[in-house]
């Protein structure tokens, strides 16, 4: 069985189906993408070719969130703790990440969406590096999305390295301890000006959120579709972003009713 994951995907407002009315839009969509390996394994394929598959759908759900009016997604593209695979698969997705930058770069400029990366610099390849940072500048005008790669990233990573850069300035007098506040925090985090989280969608079945933006996530809904990454698209984006819309935010207000009760 031959994996296609090179293929084009119909741009946004180009595809066959057409984005569902939608009660209310998430302005922050967070993605787990998970269940490459699983899905490659049914098949009696390799790991990696699932981690390929993943290409199109990728693409194919950035199309379907910018036809929904999404302004920024998230993905999970490569953990902290994603190093703890063999040296293969990490070599692999690695070369994999800076690879998907260069083949897709052009075509999410021409979408109108902003690239850009969340994560640690330590141990990532220069190469990937280099991609990333070649996708930001290129990018850097666009405002139709914004498309975030959390690769190399750990929630707790990001937390313990905005603490550290706190510290650091109240080490040297610049601040107060007592004037560190959850704004301020939040400054230093990756993403400073980045809203939290409105959905997270984890695909491939498990239900859990593997240390993926922890303080972004305070107040996030939670959807965990049942299906595998490769097979995910833009019509299962719309799907969960359906169920969001059904939703009744509460933000810790008791007073407030679920839809529909």
């Amino acid at each position: 069985m031959s994996v296609e994951y090179v293929k084009p995907v119909p741009p946004p407002g180009e595809g066959e189906n057409r984005v569902p009315q939608l009660a209310k839009v998430p302005n922050h969509v967070g993605i787990i993408m998970d269940g490459n390996g699983r899905w490659a394994n049914a098949r009696g394929l390799t790991r990696t070719a699932g981690h390929q598959a993943g290409e199109v759908a990728l693409m194919d759900t950035l199309a379907g969130a910018v036809e929904a009016g999404v302004k920024n997604v998230t993905v999970y593209a490569f953990s902290t703790e994603n190093w703890k695979r063999s040296p293969a698969e990490v070599r692999f997705l690695m070369g994999y990440s800076r690879d998907v930058l260069r083949r897709r770069r052009d075509e999410l400029h021409s979408w109108g969406v902003r690239v850009q990366w969340w994560g640690r610099r330590a141990r990532l390849w220069k190469s990937v590096i280099s991609e990333l940072e070649t996708a930001r500048e290129l990018t850097a005008g666009n405002q139709k999305m914004n498309f975030t790669m959390a690769i190399n990233y750990g929630g707790r990573a990001e937390i313990v390295d905005a603490a550290r850069s706190l510290a650091a300035q109240a080490a040297a007098g610049k601040i107060s301890a007592q004037s560190i506040s959850e704004r301020s925090f939040s400054a230093h985090l990756y993403g400073p000006k980045s809203p939290d989280v409105d959905l997270l969608i984890r695909t491939g079945g498990e239900q859990r959120i593997s240390n993926f933006l922890l303080w972004q996530c305070a107040y996030a809904e939670f959807a965990f579709n049942p299906l595998p990454w490769p097979e995910y698209n833009r019509e299962a984006l719309w799907d969960d972003l359906l169920v969001f819309g059904g939703r009744e935010r509460r933000f810790g207000a008791a007073v407030d009713k679920v839809a529909g009760s």
